[in-house]
């Protein structure tokens, strides 16, 4: 499967007065069927979907984005996991974005994520070597933009 990217609007309409976060819809997420209902509560919460991609990541833009964990122990699963079906890559905007999807999509442990968060009401403990908590969000604006530029190169 290639990647086609649907850009609702150019990147130059992209409102520079909010904020941009990345949001990707887990291989456990997209499995499931739940990519419906992860963009309801997005935008339930009145965010913005500004870009939506539906692809096979390749090991190559995952090892990029989880740079960071490449000397962790977990970092091989975690790149095995989700290079191992389709994701859903979504851009939001809104205000405070980046810190409302954090809230949203709950703690990363789905038994202990708060009921009402995407995490608590959907996700649950898998017996497997890695977390499949059906959905990553940016931690950060600095971040949010790279990763970002790197799951949508074509609006860079």
């Amino acid at each position: 499967m290639s990647a086609k990217s649907v850009l609702l609007e150019p990147q130059h309409l992209l409102d520079p007065t909010l904020e941009h976060t990345l949001i990707v819809v887990k291989p456990d997420g997209y499995a499931r069927g739940l990519t419906g209902e992860i963009l309801r509560r997005i935008e339930a919460k009145g965010y913005t979907i500004k870009g939506l991609k539906l692809m096979i990541a390749s090991r190559e833009l995952l090892a990029e984005h989880y740079a960071d964990h490449k000397d962790k122990p977990f970092f091989e699963g975690l790149l095995e996991f989700m290079s191992s079906g389709p994701v859903v890559a979504i851009i939001v905007e809104g205000q405070r974005v980046v810190e409302g999807m954090r809230v949203l999509m709950g703690s990363t442990d789905p038994t202990t994520a708060p009921a009402g968060t995407i995490r608590g009401d959907l996700g649950r403990a898998w017996n497997s070597p890695h977390m499949e908590n059906l959905i990553h969000g940016s931690d950060s604006v600095d971040n949010a933009t790279r990763e970002i530029s790197l799951w949508f190169p074509e609006i860079y």
